[in-house]
């Protein structure tokens, strides 16, 4: 697929871009190749187009550039972030989102890692009328886990968790909702929840890949209790050091912030954690910020993704009923 192709379709399809909006895209120096794919994709549908490249930084950024502060100011009716996935600008990312997002008005497509192999052959590369039958599983899975109340989470190298969903909803990334306007990655392919804080019991082994981090060259393990992480231990010391930095940004990043399941059927497991975390049949955990998810109350500068294979998911219902998700990687719905 053309890489423009790709990108109009996101934007119309996810976005719900039209004729006659106006649309910012704030690209990274080195992801110009993508952030011009979704400039000819954004003025293939019409839409009065924007394009800020950020210069390169000598340093990791942890504040908005004061330039694009400025331009900020002006309010588009959609956002697109094409920008570096490091671990370290994890917090600057945060506060762009959010700054983007406070009015509740404009809709973010906020990419993180994104290349332009994802938009031709990954997870980006969808037509229309596979966007809407990924909108349509979520919408499927999502119905199923009305009325969650706990979710045990099993894998063969040895994951053993349990969390509360508890009057919290589950929401999907394939598809804008204009009630809560909830920004959203691209590509899509996320069917997620914000946990109870305190809820997160047991072991989790990552054996894929980490956010900010990318494919792990060793099991991660994390040892929660009462949501919060009690325990880490990697045989990698290098990402075992990025990963206790990661947990120690603040008080609230030790905690448990997401639970989500991969339904795109396109993603690929590649370094860049933002198409790897959207496999179909994987789940994930993330600790940290989650206030922008209905119900989380996780006030975390941070957000880190931790990917898990082949999972075994069974929730529980309010009323004891007992249903299988997910078995081994493969849905049961």
């Amino acid at each position: 697929m053309e890489a423009w192709e790709a990108a109009k379709n996101a934007l119309e399809n996810v976005l719900e871009a039209v004729g006659d909006e106006r649309i910012l895209i704030v690209c990274d120096e080195e992801k110009a190749e993508v952030g011009e794919a979704f400039a000819t994709g954004a003025l293939a549908l019409g839409l009065d187009t924007r394009l800020i490249i950020l210069e390169k930084p000598k340093e990791p950024r942890t504040e908005i550039p004061a330039r694009l502060q400025e331009i900020l100011t002006q309010k588009p009716d959609v956002y697109i972030n094409l920008l570096r996935g490091n671990r370290e600008e994890t917090p600057f990312r945060i506060k762009l989102i959010k700054t983007e997002t406070q009015d509740h008005k404009s809709r973010l497509g906020h990419c993180p890692g994104v290349t332009a192999d994802m938009l031709t052959e990954g997870a980006l590369a969808l037509t229309p009328e596979e966007h809407k039958s990924m909108q349509g599983h979520a919408e499927r899975l999502i119905r199923t886990l009305e009325e969650t109340t706990t979710v045990e989470i099993r894998n063969p190298a040895g994951t053993n968790l349990t969390l509360s969903a508890k009057n919290r909803e589950f929401i999907t990334d394939t598809k804008l909702d204009r009630k809560t306007m909830k920004w959203m990655n691209l590509p899509t392919g996320e069917v997620f929840v914000a946990p109870v804080e305190d809820s997160l019991n047991g072991k989790l082994v990552c054996d894929m890949a980490i956010g900010g981090i990318g494919k792990l060259r060793k099991p991660l393990e994390v040892t929660a209790k009462k949501g919060r992480v009690e325990s880490v231990f990697s045989e990698d010391k290098d990402h075992l050091r990025r990963v206790k930095e990661t947990f120690a940004t603040d008080d609230w990043s030790d905690v448990v912030g997401e639970f989500a399941f991969g339904i795109n059927p396109k993603a690929r497991f590649v370094q860049e954690f933002l198409e790897a975390e959207k496999m179909l049949g994987t789940i994930h955990v993330a600790f940290g910020a989650n206030t922008d998810m209905p119900g989380g109350k996780n006030q975390s500068k941070n957000h880190m993704d931790l990917l898990i294979s082949d999972p075994t998911v069974e929730v529980v219902k309010g009323n004891g009923e007992r249903v299988t998700i997910l078995a081994k990687g493969y849905f049961q719905l």
